[in-house]
């Protein structure tokens, strides 16, 4: 199946707050952050997120975005030769369609020529997800114990990391 992947603006605040918020109300264990305290955010928030991150959406096409990742860079001048992938989700209906594959690709594409290496973090838990990044080169540097904690339950997550410099080399 072929999907389609764009950059969203501000233009797309809705869609994209309403895929974000689905997200973390499904999987609380998968996000650093609650339904609850996104929820009561304006969208003046989620319209700066678009402004400083690049948040990519997709889809069977322009009209229906399904899925959406993040990415953002630290402002500090030392860290700025790496950047966060986060968010990563794609609505039930699409997913086995490739597009979250897509969305990672197209991440990676976008910042390779900007930062040297992408960092993610994934629950230990959530195999198909660290899958997904190793397909595309990320590789484990660290385990963080109790990442998360919803409600009474603590997850693991694995810290992964990928060298764009070695995909420059091959």
């Amino acid at each position: 199946m072929d999907v389609f992947i764009r950059r969203l603006s501000e233009a797309d605040v809705a869609t994209y707050r309403q895929i974000r918020l689905e997200s973390l109300q499904r999987h609380p264990d998968l996000f650093g952050t609650s339904y609850d305290e996104e929820a009561a955010l304006p969208d003046d928030v989620f319209v700066q997120q678009l402004r400083t991150n690049l948040i990519l959406g997709g889809g069977a096409d322009e009209q229906h975005i399904t899925g959406i990742v993040g990415f953002i860079v630290g402002g500090a001048a030392k860290v700025r030769h790496k950047g966060i992938l986060w968010g990563l989700y794609v609505q039930p209906e699409a997913r086995a369609s490739g597009l979250a594959k897509a969305l990672v690709n197209t991440l990676i594409d976008a910042v390779k020529d900007e930062v040297e290496q992408i960092q993610l973090s994934v629950g230990t838990h959530n195999i198909p997800a660290a899958r997904l990044y190793q397909g595309f080169g990320f590789e484990p540097y660290g385990l963080e114990n109790s990442a998360l904690k919803v409600g009474e339950q603590s997850f693991d997550e694995v810290l992964m990391a990928l060298d764009l410099r070695k995909l420059k080399q091959s």
